[in-house]
């Protein structure tokens, strides 16, 4: 029994390297990058702007930009902690004045613990907890 445990872990942690070095090649790959897509109207064979999603110099989303036909839609900017994890979000209209703010906290494994949303004003509008079941 213990041998199987000790097995299992084993694999998961095998699992986890991988995936953190996948992580991790993806955010060396995006190192200051800059995405605009682009639609185009059949029709009228015109083009337009219709996202764009910045990344900072290590590799971290740092803003994500949508566009409409009269402009800006919306925006949300992006905060790091230490070890890479999003810790704020602000989401702004097309007037460009926020309308959201999200901050989260993790567990030390790294997986998301809770999420806090404020008015743009400051104050906690609620709370969302995240809990992880895993069926036997």
């Amino acid at each position: 029994m213990k041998r199987t445990l000790a097995i299992i872990l084993v694999l998961m942690m095998s699992v986890f390297v991988v995936c953190a070095q996948t992580t991790e090649e993806k955010r060396e790959k995006r190192k200051g990058l800059t995405i605009k897509e682009w639609n185009e109207n059949q029709a009228t064979k015109t083009r337009f702007l219709d996202h764009v999603t910045k990344y900072d110099a290590n590799g971290f989303k740092i803003e994500e930009i949508e566009y409409a036909n009269y402009g800006q839609k919306s925006r949300v900017t992006f905060e790091y902690n230490t070890v890479g994890k999003c810790i704020k979000e602000v989401e702004y209209d097309s007037r460009n004045k926020p309308v959201r703010i999200r901050k989260f906290e993790y567990y030390p494994d790294g997986s998301k613990k809770k999420q806090y949303n404020y008015f743009p004003n400051g104050k906690l509008e609620t709370v969302k907890d995240f809990e992880y079941i895993f069926d036997k």
